[in-house]
């Protein structure tokens, strides 16, 4: 079930008021029955992967909880092996068969290993991370082991975020679904601001540059450089829009149900630096391979070569998160590389910005930073969003040699509304970055202004927005 359509709308619609008639020891109840109603309107079979995964959690940290020792560690590396290994099955299998078949290909050997005929379930790669949230912090002792199949079986599949996240920790969420939550008017109203704010993001600004995006990304040999910088400059806002959109939308839903979930995205393109980019941009994932990666690989305490070496297994593995292809590994490793090369120039780029003066302007300086971060990043999107790494490179080396060719205008009007649609963001987003406070329109004391921004975001959506039920972008991963 799509968020950007009627069906979930109703939906959400009849739950939310069940939920406010119940009592509140049947509430899980509902919860859990609705969420796996919405998984299952996708590929209903797939409900017994999580139904699977969820099991063995479940007995696994039972178990761990009352051993010692070894016992415990292997309990949680066979919840770890189990889960990473349902992942691996359906999303990585067919990668690396194939790359061995080429492999063997050319050394004149066959391999008798088929090709597997399996979609993807969609969100695995988002409830695994959520799954193993959970095991590996029973297994630190920071959360008690959840006795209650349904809460747990809740924790993972609470419908606003199963699908694409934010990826919670148990101890934010599971405690949330015993607490009593009473009709709270203002919860409801500030969630509600947030589904609406989501839905602009992706109706009118993420599916309206997919337009262009598409055309061009999909015919990169008959564009320009210039076109092609162009579609990947809206690519960057289209992403961000789609899946911030999605976050705001499943954030607020869960708001006005009275839980509270992590915030996700932090107006990123205000970032002046690549790591803070990461610490604005899908905050959920960069946080958990923090947490659950970096840190145990030794974070920054074994030395500055195996600090190197860590940033870039990080950002390699989160390239291979994101998708089982070639593709996705240039953009997580030209991420480590971002981050590796910046901290080994900092000192260098410090005192250049003081020898030109730059420093002695902090707004141009902050500026200057923030479009050097926004170019980077939006570079890399260019492996992100081609359909293959040749026409990938060939993008990548119009763009770097004549970005300012002429562009591709397909339609003057759809061009436009692309360019109105973008304006409303940038504007909304710098207010809310120099005011520092999150949806500043939509939450003005003043009814008029208040009103004003409601009915004016109502209205660009009903004009501008496309409604051809177009999947989320993270859908896939």
């Amino acid at each position: 079930m799509l968020f950007n359509s009627i069906s979930f709308i109703l939906f959400f619609i009849i739950i939310t008021g069940i939920y406010f008639l119940l009592a509140h020891k049947f509430r899980w109840m509902l919860l859990l029955a609705s969420s796996c109603y919405f998984y299952m309107a996708f590929v209903p079979v797939y409900i017994l992967i999580l139904a699977f995964t969820i099991t063995v959690d479940y007995f696994a940290a039972i178990w761990m909880e009352s051993s010692q020792g070894k016992k415990r560690r292997y309990l949680l590396i066979a919840s770890i092996v189990v889960n990473i290994g349902t992942l691996a099955l359906f999303k990585y299998f067919n990668f690396f068969n194939e790359n061995l078949t080429t492999i063997l290909d050319q050394s004149g050997l066959h391999n008798p290993v088929p090709y597997l005929n399996l979609l993807l379930p969609i969100g695995l790669s988002f409830h695994t991370l959520q799954s193993l949230s959970y095991t590996i912090e029973v297994y630190r002792g920071n959360q008690k082991a959840e006795r209650h199949f349904g809460i747990l079986a809740l924790y993972v599949m609470f419908f606003p975020q199963l699908v694409a996240g934010p990826i919670e920790r148990p101890q934010n969420l599971i405690h949330q679904f015993r607490k009593k939550h009473p009709f709270n008017y203002e919860m409801v109203v500030c969630g509600l601001r947030q589904m609406l704010w989501g839905f602009f993001m992706k109706l009118v600004v993420a599916d309206r540059l997919a337009i262009y995006v598409d055309a061009v990304y999909n015919n990169p040999r008959h564009h320009t450089g210039g076109s092609l910088g162009l579609a990947t400059i809206f690519f960057s806002f289209q992403i961000y829009c789609d899946f911030a959109g999605y976050s705001n939308i499943a954030i607020g839903a869960a708001r006005v149900l009275g839980i509270d979930l992590m915030t996700n995205f932090n107006i990123p393109f205000s970032a002046k630096s690549i790591t803070e980019f990461w610490r604005r941009w899908h905050i959920s994932l960069s946080s958990w391979f923090r947490d659950y990666l970096y840190v145990p690989l030794g974070g920054n305490r074994e030395g500055i070569t195996r600090f190197y070496l860590n940033i870039f297994i990080v950002f390699l593995l989160s390239g291979i998160w994101h998708g089982a292809g070639w593709l996705f590994i240039v953009w997580g490793a030209l991420h480590g590389f971002y981050l590796v090369f910046a901290r080994i120039t900092q000192q260098w780029r410090a005192q250049l910005s003081r020898f030109l003066g730059i420093t002695n302007y902090p707004v141009i300086h902050g500026m200057l930073q923030m479009g050097t971060v926004f170019l980077l990043v939006g570079f890399s999107w260019i492996f992100f969003r081609a359909t293959n790494l040749e026409d990938a490179f060939l993008i990548a080396g119009k763009v770097l040699k004549s970005p300012f060719s002429k562009v591709f205008i397909p339609s003057l009007p759809i061009f436009i509304y692309s360019i109105i649609a973008l304006a409303v963001l940038i504007f909304h987003e710098v207010i809310s970055y120099r005011k520092k406070t999150e949806l500043f329109w939509f939450a003005q004391p003043n009814r008029v202004l208040r009103w004003g921004a409601y009915i004016s975001i109502v209205m660009l959506i009903l004009t501008m927005g496309v409604f051809d039920g177009s999947q989320f972008i993270y859908f896939q991963f």
